[in-house]
């Protein structure tokens, strides 16, 4: 394959993101592999599409530093409960 046609090829990256219930009830995501990445919510679909659109600033910053190779790429997240 050319380097043209590697360029293309989108870089995957995925995140794993932790959901846990507060004890006055509201929930907190945490991006895991994004130190500081954390968001509250009211119910954890809130907090989630909280915690997912600062990942994605986070990101959008590094890749606008020149932290991340130039090129497409993919995130997706994936969601569990912390342990209690």
């Amino acid at each position: 394959m050319s380097d043209a046609g590697r360029r293309m090829t989108p870089i995957p990256q995925r995140y794993r993101v932790e959901i846990e219930q507060e004890d006055d009830g509201r929930f907190l995501a945490e991006v895991v592999e994004l130190p500081g990445v954390l968001a509250y919510g009211e119910s954890a679909e809130v907090a989630l599409a909280q915690v997912q659109a600062l990942a994605l600033r986070v990101l959008a910053d590094r890749l606008e530093h020149g932290e991340w190779p130039a090129g497409p790429v993919s995130v997706s997240f994936e969601t569990s409960s912390a342990a209690a």
